[in-house]
This record gives structure tokens, C-alpha cells and sequence, in this order.
């Protein structure tokens, strides 16, 4: 059942695992923020050289003060999460120097998807989140599509596929929009939710674009 899903999730990554899970975009690997040896296995699985930044996932808006220096109003962070938008934010001395040293900003993704938002909820830090593939190969809409991962994980959490598996747009991961810039934004990477995203920021916030 769900909550047995919750409680075994809680319980892998407290024990420093690598957890496979579905979020409201594509299929995701997450593990304890705070954990260093759990963020090195997260690097390992990518084959990523770690400067490739891992982005951290909260459960609600509220705990993205204590990990980010805010400088948008709150109303803007609500109207963008929970969503398919990770929000880059200057990072707080509360997270683990550990996770992407080379970077004083930080990617929050609070997706909106219940089963990682209860996880989340559930764990006492961030996690840190990456979408479940090698790096540079495709993002995965279903759990049979990172078999080559199995071996590395501890746990997986098969939601059923996510999206159309044929279509390219529904692998596009969420839309990247650096906010460390008062009154700016960039685009980092368009995702699926690039145009209401924008829209937002510009009409509503009157935010200028940095660059695309």
C-alpha cells in the first residue's frame, strides 16, 4: 500500500540508499541531501564528475527559506510550486557543503506528485534529486526503461508510466529558471513548462530576462 511505500522509501534513504521514484515530470533517483556518502553513490549512478549539479526536493514552499536565500516574493514561489519548475536560488549555509561545492546556488523542486511530496515530508532534510538515467541519455517515463540502474539502487517505486512514452515532449524534465538575480531571470533549461512559466515572471512579477 501507499503508506507502506512511504515508510520503506523513509526508512532506504535514512540508511543512506539511493531510492527510485515518479514525480510529476519524469522518473527520478533521490537520496538524503544531507547524507555525503549518500550524494557520492547519487554522482556514481549518474557518471557524473559531480559538477553537474544535483537539484534538492522539498515537500512544501515553507522549507525552501531554510535552504535558499529567498529574494522573490513568497506569492511567486507558490504560484510556480509545487510544478513541473525547478527554481535556482542562492543556497543557505544549512545545506551540505557536500552537495554541488563548485556552486553557491541551489535548483528546488518541489514536484507536483503526492507520493514525493509525502516522502519528502516525511524525511528531516531535502532530498537531492536527479532524473533517473545516465547522464546525456534520455530522461525514463516508465521503471523498465532504467533497468541498467537496478543494480545500484536500494529501492524503486514503480508509479506506472508517466505521460505519453511516445512523446518527446513528456520527456523534456522540468522547466530551469535561475531566480539568484533580483528582478531577473534566466532560463536554463526550457522543460516542459517554459511558456505559463515566463508568462508568470514577466506579467505578473515584472522580472526582466537575463538571457536564454
Amino acid at each position: 500500500g501507499w503508506g507502506e511505500a512511504v515508510a520503506a522509501a523513509v526508512g532506504t534513504l535514512q540508511a543512506g540508499g539511493l531510492v527510485a521514484l515518479p514525480t510529476d515530470t519524469v522518473y527520478g533517483v533521490a537520496c538524503l541531501a544531507q547524507d555525503s556518502g549518500a550524494v557520492r553513490s547519487i554522482y556514481s549512478l549518474k557518471g557524473r564528475n559531480g559538477e553537474k549539479p544535483l537539484a534538492i526536493c522539498l515537500g512544501d514552499v515553507d522549507g525552501l527559506y531554510r535552504y535558499c536565500c529567498v529574494n522573490v516574493p513568497d506569492q511567486l514561489l507558490r504560484d510556480l510550486l509545487p510544478g513541473p519548475v525547478t527554481l535556482v536560488l542562492k543556497r543557505s549555509e544549512e545545506l551540505n557543503k557536500d552537495l554541488n561545492p563548485f556552486t553557491s546556488l541551489v535548483g528546488v523542486r518541489i514536484p507536483n506528485h503526492p507520493f514525493i511530496r509525502e516522502l519528502a515530508r516525511a524525511c528531516s532534510g531535502p532530498l537531492a534529486l536527479t532524473s533517473a538515467n545516465v547522464s546525456c541519455q534520455a530522461s525514463t517515463l516508465t521503471v523498465s526503461e532504467f533497468e541498467d540502474l537496478w543494480p545500484q539502487l536500494s529501492l524503486i517505486i514503480d508509479g506506472g508510466p508517466i505521460g505519453d512514452v511516445q512523446s518527446p515532449e513528456c520527456r523534456l524534465g522540468s522547466t530551469v529558471v535561475d531566480l539568484s538575480v533580483s528582478g531577473k531571470f534566466t532560463i536554463i533549461r526550457p522543460g516542459c513548462a517554459l511558456t505559463p512559466t515566463v508568462e508568470i515572471l514577466r506579467q505578473k512579477y515584472g522580472l526582466i530576462p537575463e538571457s536564454t
